[in-house]
């Protein structure tokens, strides 16, 4: 039985927090909801969550805290029942979560060391419908991880937490080198990526539109912000994609039209990526090279297994 509902938050900590903090709360379009002494939470104006992006100040860039909801705090004592008896190291048990919005959770480390919260009950956020020509993000749409491990790390989310298989990236030369996950009938709230070391691949956030997603592309690359690759029509998903680097070398994405599938008669595809029009339909964006592969590998994160200040 499947207890995860969708993706939450995605939670950052980067030595220069101003800068991050402007790039976020400004170019990139989200607000800022709450601060507090280096810390600041960051909405899309679309979406109900309280917020999408969680910043913290630290001496050492890294990934904190990827978050999913849950439909009850009954799953999310289900949840951590099923965790602890399958070996699961739990960071906290269930309780009350004490971030905007508050509700009920408890968090753990998954097979590569990450830090994951599941939360239920957290109050709902006013937001609103975001107008045509409006290039902001309506919500967070994915996030995708890197792993050494590839498929260790898949069957670890597919046993511990329900994900299903939507779609897999291979090449003759690389073999498989990411797989899309859903726990929905949206393509994929999560992918994996075949990394050097466990990282931060990139986050991606939903736009209202094609001409609303181009005219943000536009105005990131105003400001001056790396455009790393886009934009494009990916194969796996069939959404747009163009990928910025933040001031911190995270890779950020504006995408829209994500798919949504038939679960019950889904079957997942195995692309070969190496066909250039699998990475993009349209022949629109920079060819995908080694140099652009790497722009994602991200630094290695040194946070595994060490649970971030909450």
């Amino acid at each position: 039985m499947r207890l995860l509902t969708h993706l939450r938050h995605v939670d950052l900590a980067v030595p220069d927090y101003a800068k991050q903090l402007d790039f976020y709360a400004g170019v990139w379009g989200l607000t800022k909801v709450a601060e507090d002494s280096g810390i600041s939470f960051l909405a899309a104006e679309g979406s109900p969550e309280q917020y999408v992006v969680r910043l913290r100040k630290a001496e050492e860039k890294r990934l904190d805290l990827v978050s999913y909801g849950a439909a009850c705090a009954a799953d999310v004592d289900t949840l951590a029942e099923r965790l602890s008896a399958g070996g699961v190291r739990l960071i906290s048990q269930p309780g009350t979560v004490d971030t905007p919005g508050g509700g009920y959770g408890f968090r753990f480390f998954d097979v590569d060391g990450r830090t994951v919260e599941v939360s239920a009950d957290v109050e709902v956020r006013q937001h609103r419908r975001i107008e045509e020509k409006e290039s902001i993000p309506v919500k967070l749409s994915h996030v995708v991880l890197n792993s050494p491990d590839l498929n260790r790390t898949r069957e670890w989310y597919e046993r511990h937490l329900g994900f299903r298989l939507s779609d897999t990236l291979s090449s003759p030369h690389m073999g498989e080198v990411m797989h899309f996950m859903r726990i929905s009938n949206q393509h994929h709230s999560m992918a994996l990526a075949k990394g050097p070391h466990t990282s931060l691949h990139h986050i991606s956030f939903e736009m209202r539109g094609i001409d609303e997603y181009m005219r943000g592309s536009g105005r990131v690359i105003r400001a001056g912000a790396r455009k790393i690759w886009g934009p494009g029509r990916h194969m796996a998903g069939d959404n747009t994609f163009t990928y910025f680097l933040d001031p911190h070398g995270n890779t950020v994405e504006y995408t829209t039209e994500l798919e949504c599938l038939d679960e019950d008669t889904w079957h997942p595809h195995v692309y070969d990526f190496s066909q250039p029009e699998v990475t993009d339909q349209w022949g629109t964006a920079n060819p995908m090279n080694e140099l652009v592969a790497k722009e994602s590998f991200n630094d290695p994160d040194r946070g595994v297994f060490v649970a971030p200040p909450v």
